[in-house]
C-alpha cells in the first residue's frame, strides 16, 4: 500500500513557508526514500560585514603569515575563525 501524502499548501512568502517548515514534518509530504543527493557547486554562504578592532601588532602579524602563505589577510582570519570555530564545537 501506497503511503499518501498531504498537498504542500501554497506559499505567500518565504518568512510564511520557514515558519512552516518550522513545525512541519517532512515526511508528511515528500518520500524522502527516493530523495536524490544535489550539489550546489557554485552557491557561496551568505557573508555579512563586520568592523572588527584589532591590535596593530595582532593585524601585522596575521598579514605576515597571510603573505608567507600567499593568501589574503582577510581570507586567512576567516579560516583561523572557522578552525577554532569547529575545535571550540567538538570538544
Amino acid at each position: 500500500m501506497r503511503k499518501r501524502f498531504k498537498k504542500l499548501p501554497k506559499f505567500k512568502s518565504e518568512d510564511e513557508e520557514r515558519d512552516f517548515w518550522a513545525t512541519a514534518d517532512s515526511s508528511e509530504y515528500f518520500d524522502w526514500n527516493k530523495a536524490e543527493r544535489v550539489i550546489f557547486p557554485n552557491l557561496k554562504p551568505s557573508t555579512e560585514t563586520i568592523s572588527l578592532r584589532l591590535p596593530q601588532y595582532l593585524l601585522a602579524r596575521i598579514k605576515q603569515i597571510a603573505n608567507f602563505k600567499d593568501v589574503p589577510y582577510q581570507s586567512l582570519i576567516k579560516i583561523f575563525l572557522a578552525e577554532r570555530v569547529a575545535k571550540e564545537l567538538k570538544g
